[in-house]
């Protein structure tokens, strides 16, 4: 019909986990909640699924006990996202955890190749506006990892962070939960 307009719904957090809780959506469904959008996971080749190990491998070896090193698990962050990072930190242990998805992470990981321009947009604004103060994009396009600092506030673009920098692999990062550790980012890009 012409001149018609095509409506989009947006979803809670409270909805999203309903149609879980119902059976339209299965657990392990490759599907996130970005900003009241249900967004479809691209699926995972072997750069991606490399690159994952080794960022997991690295923060291991630098987060410690009272750290929980979570992959590709949900982080509850506000009302209209729930989305599941490649890597997330988390303070505590696994036994001690409230139920549900914890509300804040001290580090957000993405690995990303097809899914550059997400990582960088709408995820980085829920991120920011969670108060993620530390998101690190593992950018297997450019062989670079983007680091993403002090969320919200003026100057932040459009990723919501007012500080970005882009690390080459002959640089080092150091997560800020754990600013005497540096890790090569020649470790983290297969």
């Amino acid at each position: 019909m012409a001149g018609s307009r095509i409506r989009t719904r947006r979803w809670t957090r409270q909805e999203y986990d309903r149609l879980i809780d119902i059976g339209l959506l299965q657990e392990d469904d490759p599907i996130e909640l970005i900003e009241g959008r249900l967004v479809v996971a691209e699926p995972q080749h072997d750069p991606h699924a490399r690159a994952v190990e080794l960022v997991v491998e690295a923060l291991r070896a630098v987060f410690e006990n009272g750290w929980r090193i979570r992959v590709q698990l949900p982080l509850a962050l506000g009302p209209d996202s729930e989305p599941e990072p490649d890597v997330s930190v988390v303070r505590g242990s696994p036994r001690d955890a409230p139920v549900g998805p914890p509300t804040i992470a001290d580090l957000v990981v993405e690995v990303a190749d097809t899914s550059l321009r997400l990582d960088r947009g709408p995820k980085a604004r829920v991120y920011a506006h969670a108060g993620i103060t530390d998101y690190w994009i593992v950018n297997l396009v450019d062989r670079v990892v983007e680091v993403y600092r002090l969320p919200g506030g003026a100057g932040s673009g459009r990723s919501g962070y007012r500080s970005v920098a882009r690390l080459r692999s002959e640089g080092a990062v150091a997560p800020l939960s754990m600013r005497h550790a540096r890790i090569p980012v020649a470790d983290l890009l297969p």
